[in-house]
C-alpha cells in the first residue's frame, strides 16, 4: 500500500497559479488511480479531480473544470494538481488520495493548505 505526502500549498492572490504535488512511497503507485479532494472550513470534503493509473483518463468537478489540471508521473511516483486562475472560493485544505478504482479512495495524504486572497 502506498503512503501519500502533499506539498505545494500556500497563500496566493486571486488569479494566481499553484501546483500541488503528491509524492507516493511504495512500488505500486502506478497501479493506483489518484485523485484530489478539498475541504473548506465548515464544509464537507469534496471531489476536485481524478486520474486513472495510466494518466489517460481524467475527470473534474464542474467548479474547477478548465482551470485545474491533474497529471501524474509514474516514474517519479508523483501526482500533480495544476491550479490556474485561482479564486477565493478555492481556499481549502487539499488532499490527495489513491485507490484501486474510482469508487474507493482508501489511501489519503495529510493535506496541504491553499489560501486565495481577494
Amino acid at each position: 500500500q502506498v503512503q501519500l505526502v502533499e506539498s505545494g500549498g500556500g497563500l496566493v492572490q486571486t488569479g494566481d497559479s499553484l501546483r500541488l504535488s503528491c509524492a507516493a512511497s511504495g512500488r505500486t503507485f502506478s497501479t493506483y488511480a489518484m485523485a484530489w479532494f478539498r475541504q473548506a472550513p465548515g464544509k464537507e470534503r469534496e471531489f476536485v479531480a481524478r486520474i486513472n493509473w495510466t494518466g489517460g483518463s481524467t475527470g473534474y468537478a464542474d467548479s474547477v473544470k478548465g482551470r485545474f489540471t491533474i497529471s501524474r508521473d509514474n516514474a517519479k511516483n508523483t501526482a500533480y494538481l495544476q491550479m490556474n486562475s485561482l479564486k477565493p472560493e478555492d481556499t481549502a485544505v487539499y488532499y490527495c488520495a489513491a485507490g484501486v478504482t474510482f469508487l474507493n479512495w482508501n489511501v489519503w495524504g495529510q493535506g496541504t493548505q491553499v489560501t486565495v486572497s481577494s
